[in-house]
């Protein structure tokens, strides 16, 4: 239920902003539920976006437990996390 909330929450938000996903999917990635589990499982306890990119991974921003802005990659289709860094 919290997923979908927060999924419910990114997909308003960004539709009344004017902004939309920048790619679409492969029809072989993981889920965006799935994405967002490995995000938190990474530490993120915050989720500000995510988005599809083409080039193969969900990309996505927010905070970590040190209350700083971090940016994330998963990889589209195993779910590795395959960056994690401050965002600068």
């Amino acid at each position: 239920m919290q997923t979908r909330n927060l999924i419910a929450l990114l997909a308003g938000s960004l539709l009344l902003t004017g902004h939309a996903f920048a790619d679409r999917p492969g029809s072989d990635w993981i889920s965006i539920e799935d994405a967002l589990s490995k995000a938190r499982a990474a530490g993120y306890t915050e989720l500000h976006k995510i988005e599809a990119d083409n080039d193969g991974y969900w990309e996505g921003e927010g905070l970590k437990e040190d209350g700083r802005l971090h940016e994330f990659r998963i990889d589209g289709k195993s779910g590795a996390v395959i960056r994690d860094q401050l965002d600068d």
